[in-house]
């Protein structure tokens, strides 16, 4: 018989992760390259699909080009005034020269390659994101870099082959927002198969008792929203179709994603 060995349910990590938030308000305190760097050199340890390593980073602090991003991303005020700005690519430059110089191309292949380098952008961004934090700093995911992944690209000198997958602004927190609820555990895990619980029994979506959690979120904090608050809002996004042009952005830009 196997021992069972007691192991801590808790730890920093999990800490940081059960109270994270967004925050989009930062103090004047500078974010140092030694900073950044150790950041960087953390989230490079993250899991990479074969060892492709198809990400870049790209790192932004000039004003000029932050003015540039935070049109394309709608106006966002935190884009133009970030402290610093990551953003987090796919990058298949170097398996394409890699593939290249043995003889083949990436071109058959492209739609896999496509989701390999932007799952490990993904990681490497996350992992970013828990290095920051546990050095004090927070920061907010800007996924509205995909408004224009065309524009994005050339305001940050991209060749063909890379895209942003998304940004990152990070800084030291000056005001921190109230955590938003999240839909349960119990709607989101499944067991064995999909849409089962631990007993065999059929899952509930949760969808309804999430409506109604963040609706009352909201409305603790004076934002104005519908009862069916999360349903409402997810419609909303995706009526009509969102970034009808970015199937086609990323073609031209070596990303063929059929």
């Amino acid at each position: 018989m196997s021992e069972t060995i007691e192991r801590p349910l808790a730890s920093d990590t999990t800490e940081t992760l059960l109270n994270r938030v967004s925050v989009r308000s930062y103090t004047d305190e500078h974010v140092t390259d030694e900073q950044v760097n150790a950041v960087l050199g953390a989230a490079f340890r993250a899991p990479t699909s074969s060892n492709i390593q198809s990400y870049s980073v790209v790192v932004v602090r000039d004003p000029e080009t932050l003015a540039k991003l935070a049109v394309v991303t709608s106006g966002q005020k935190h884009v133009a005034n970030a402290p610093v700005f990551l953003a987090f690519c796919a990058d298949l430059t170097r398996i394409d020269n890699a593939v290249r110089s043995n003889g083949g191309n990436i071109e058959g292949n492209n739609l896999e390659t496509g989701l390999v380098s932007s799952v490990d952008a993904a990681l490497v961004g996350m992992s970013a994101y828990l290095a920051a934090d546990s050095l004090g700093m927070k920061g907010v995911m800007i996924g509205a870099v995909r408004n224009n992944a065309k524009e994005t690209a050339e305001i940050l000198g991209m060749p063909r082959r890379v895209f942003c997958v998304f940004g990152m602004v990070l800084g030291w927190p000056d005001k921190v927002p109230p955590q938003k609820p999240r839909m349960s555990f119990d709607s989101v895990v499944h067991y064995e198969q999909y849409g089962k619980t631990k007993d065999g029994a059929e899952l509930d979506p949760g969808v309804a008792a999430y409506d109604k959690a963040l609706a009352t979120h909201y409305e603790s904090i004076g934002v104005k929203t519908t009862p069916d608050s999360w349903s409402h809002d997810a419609a909303k996004k995706f009526i009509p179709e969102p970034r009808q042009n970015l199937r086609k952005e990323l073609a031209e830009l070596g990303f063929n994603f059929l």
